[in-house]
């Protein structure tokens, strides 16, 4: 399968975007949301479908424009100093079927301009989330370093989010994996250009994305009690 789902007009809304980001100039601008935004990133998702079934038949790409992969573009801005009314991204989710009843691993994809990332883990877990994700690093240490300290993953990919400057209450500095062990987050991933995202060459390259990093979502869903 050979498709072009974004375009510099795709790039040039979002650049707008930011540059007027009100409801009046969005309304006025809807229809181009939905004609180079909107709705070839749902086609792309339905096309990722297939492939990401092969990598697992427990995550889902869902391209219904409510409650499927493609976030809101409206942000959130209840508890928010910055109340500017939407995002100037557009990311997709491409979730555990259980994601509804624990917090688990995902799949990701951004389209921002100079500022496009795929990738996939869990970002900024509850608690004791992570806590279990530690807990199973210590007990599974071989497994970690297999799916994320190989050639073909550090290769590829950076990890994102903070760490501790220590180890967590509990957990022994000298551990192996005391590193890994310090991070808030388990998620990671490698940014590709605004071209790429224009070509024929997107689909492919995300699918080559999620095979890499699959491994790592793997682990995860162990340390999570989830099937992969």
């Amino acid at each position: 399968m050979s498709n072009i789902y974004f375009s510099r007009a795709t790039f040039r809304f979002l650049r707008e975007l930011a540059a007027n980001n009100n409801r009046s100039w969005f309304h006025a601008n809807k229809a181009r949301y939905e004609a180079v935004l909107r709705e070839p990133y749902l086609q792309l998702i339905a096309d990722l479908a297939a492939p990401l079934a092969k990598l697992s038949p427990h995550y889902r790409a869902d391209p219904r424009k409510q409650g499927g992969s493609l976030f809101r573009l409206q942000r959130d801005t209840r508890f928010r100093h910055d109340k500017t009314p939407y995002k100037t991204w557009a990311g997709a989710r491409l979730g555990h079927e259980r994601r509804h009843e624990v917090q688990a691993p995902s799949f990701y994809m951004e389209i921002e301009p100079g500022h496009c990332f795929a990738g996939g883990g869990i970002w900024r877990p509850e608690p004791a989330t992570l806590r279990r994700i530690r807990d199973f690093l210590v007990d599974n240490p071989a497994a970690w370093r297999r799916a994320v300290h190989g050639r073909s993953f550090t290769e590829h990919f950076t990890f994102w989010g903070e760490s501790l400057q220590r180890s967590p209450r509990g957990f022994d500095p000298a551990h192996e994996l005391a590193g890994d062990i310090r991070r808030k987050a388990f998620a990671a991933g490698a940014h590709f250009s605004d071209a790429l995202a224009c070509s024929d060459e997107l689909r492919p390259h995300l699918i080559a994305t999620f095979k890499r990093i699959a491994p790592m979502v793997d682990y995860l869903c162990a340390a999570l009690d989830l099937e992969f």
